[in-house]
């Protein structure tokens, strides 16, 4: 195991060999500032072509790419939904009698995302500073993304471990990785031109990242770092005596023992490291079997109460981005999202589809095979099960931060019911949306009461507080029945105050920095940090859509930071989405804010 340390000096290693030299990875000059969205990396070879944001969609890249004359939007799909965004937000303004409201006027004039408006800036003011820097003959500095590692000590936080997620590469595999595990990292303490590496300890994790110390250093953490685990740069202990490469102490410390091999057999032994084979599990858990040019059906954004043929355009980290059939409109959501389905799926059970009108297909399109989609649990039908007109209660898909008094609208096969929001719903169902039976986001009448959470009553209903008994009484209605819920509570691990990253899926193509604030057995509430609370989100405990700390790295999609109080202060309906959803959502609840709702617990009364 330690054949590989050669030399506890220095000035005793020779320069790189040529395995060596082959295992340099070429890196971008300094010169060039970066910008990185959505693991895509756009540089500026002479520093005067300057960046652009969408003004529609937010995606930051070189100007001269972009579209039309005035470089204000990334393609010709953006440009026309932002004039089509204009219109509506003076349309719905015009309806109720008054001018526009201040949320209107924003749509209007700003319609990007206030969350990318704020990092794009923070990006353009880095370019900047680069350039300054760099005219005065000083070392720029890159464009550097969110750093959780400082985020996480400078706060004392705490990530909820890999094992929480167990859609994620590793989710399944990540074993007992802890403090103390040993790992061969490079040596960044040291005056060499060639590699050299070093071991160190992992002082404190958080989800796929690390914070590891040199061995030597005993309590002093001048020189710790954070590290993805999952990076080809980290190695298990005896990589490099396998390999050839040469241990060396870093130089801060050169001269603490005159015995360096006797130090790391006496500190290794009884140490655990990672498995011989991590790298090349990581690398097996990095490939999806969602290819682009699949064709899978997906709810349809602009009418929740159906589905549309769309394809795989793009494959992040088991992310896909789909494009919907006939339209330019496109989607995020995870592979084994509840929402998308095999060709064919809508007509086995009774849904609702748009069809398609496309009558040649693209070359190399081919349909999702079925086995690649999410499985969802098998239900009797046959005895007392869920009918028209029952009561209940679910999480609004268009304010994931309420639970409202809902009714199921229709029965489905296979276990799917189509659920509306008593007192807003659109008279044509287009609204109507399809949750299965055992979907952790519908509960029986009583749940909020039961579990202290504040429940949403219908619109207009003014008898309050609300209580399901008058209200059953006075629409002659009955609740469907407890024993058809879910009831199962997986040992999920996470945490209150547990930091994570989380998709906004009020705008999925969104992963941001996150905190779990509430745990309700299976259910998690998810806040979004320097956001108020109105815009938490109620997410099962195994929703693709929650990801370690690390994620966005290790996959190359791009983290969204904590937005800053001081400089956000509204956050806008998603500009992706500005269509019959947001009329739908403004029906619901107006333009203004919405207030915040509370949280709570299952069927059985838990502490909060």
């Amino acid at each position: 195991m330690f054949d590989g340390y050669d030399s506890c000096s220095e000035e005793s290693t020779s320069s790189s060999s040529s395995e060596d030299s082959e295992d340099e990875v070429p890196s971008i000059p300094a010169s060039l500032p970066i910008i990185k969205n959505n693991g895509q990396v756009y540089t500026y070879p002479d520093g005067k072509a300057g960046m652009a944001t969408c003004e529609m969609c937010g995606m930051v890249g070189v100007r001269d790419a972009f579209y039309s004359k005035t470089k204000r939007f990334c393609s010709v799909s953006c440009s026309r939904s932002y004039s089509s965004n204009s219109k509506k937000a003076s349309i719905m303004a015009r309806l109720q009698g008054k001018p526009p409201t201040k949320k209107a006027k924003v749509l209007q004039k700003q319609p990007l995302m206030a969350k990318l408006a704020a990092y794009a800036q923070y990006q353009a003011s880095q370019q900047q500073q680069n350039l300054a820097k760099s005219k005065a003959g000083e070392s720029p500095i890159p464009v550097e993304c969110f750093d959780w590692g400082r985020y996480i000590c400078s706060n004392n936080l705490v990530g909820a471990p890999v094992s929480c997620f167990k859609h994620v590469p590793m989710g399944t595999c990540w074993g007992d990785l802890a403090e103390g595990v040993r790992v061969e990292v490079l040596n960044s303490d040291t005056n060499l031109s060639t590699k050299v590496y070093w071991i160190a300890g992992i002082v404190k994790l958080a989800g796929f990242k690390a914070l590891l110390r040199y061995e030597g250093f005993d309590n002093d953490t001048i020189r710790d770092f954070w590290c993805n685990l999952c990076v080809p740069e980290i190695h298990p202990v005896g990589w490099c005596a396998s390999s050839g490469k040469p241990l060396v102490p870093p130089k801060s410390i050169q001269n603490k023992y005159s015995n360096w091999k006797a130090f790391l057999v006496k500190r290794l032994t009884g140490a655990k490291t990672l498995p011989p084979d991590f790298a090349a599990k990581v690398h097996e858990n990095m490939q999806f079997p969602f290819k682009k040019l699949m064709r899978v059906e997906v709810v349809d954004k602009t009418h929740l109460c159906r589905t549309r043929v769309a394809l795989v355009e793009q494959v992040i980290g088991g992310r896909l981005r789909l494009v919907y059939e006939e339209s330019s409109d496109d989607f995020w959501c995870h592979m084994y999202s509840p929402l998308i389905h095999a060709i064919g799926w809508s007509r086995s059970i009774g849904h609702r589809f748009k069809r398609s009108d496309v009558s040649k297909k693209i070359d190399g399109q081919m349909d999702a095979p079925a086995p690649l989609f999410a499985k969802v649990k098998d239900v009797d039908q046959s005895g007392e099960w869920f009918k028209d007109g029952m009561k209940l209660e679910a999480i609004d898909p268009l304010n994931l931060s309420a639970i409202c008094v809902a009714t199921v609208r229709k029965v489905l096969a296979d276990g799917y019911l189509m659920i509306a929001i008593d007192g807003s719903e659109a008279a044509d169902g287009s609204d109507w949306f399809c949750y299965h039976s055992t979907s952790p986001s519908i509960f029986p009448a009583g749940f909020c009461g039961i579990n202290n959470i504040e429940l949403t009553p219908p619109r207009g209903y003014t008898k309050l507080p609300f209580k399901w008994f008058d209200y059953l009484r006075e629409t002659s209605s009955i609740a469907a029945p407890v024993k058809l819920f879910n009831k199962d509570v997986p040992n999920h691990g996470f945490r209150q105050g547990m930091k994570l990253e989380a998709v906004d899926l009020m705008d999925p193509r969104l992963v941001c920095v996150a905190t779990v604030t509430r745990i309700v057995h299976r259910l998690l509430r998810i806040h979004f940090d320097g956001w108020e609370d109105e815009y938490d989100q109620w997410v099962d405990c195994q929703s693709p859509d929650l990801y370690p700390v690390g994620w966005c790295q290790l996959t190359g999609y791009q983290l969204q930071p904590p937005a800053a109080q001081s400089e956000i202060k509204y956050k806008p309906t998603s500009t992706l989405r500005f269509s019959l959803m947001d009329w739908i959502r403004f029906q619901r609840y107006g333009i203004s804010d919405q207030e915040s709702n509370g949280s709570g617990s299952y069927y059985i009364k838990q502490e909060p």
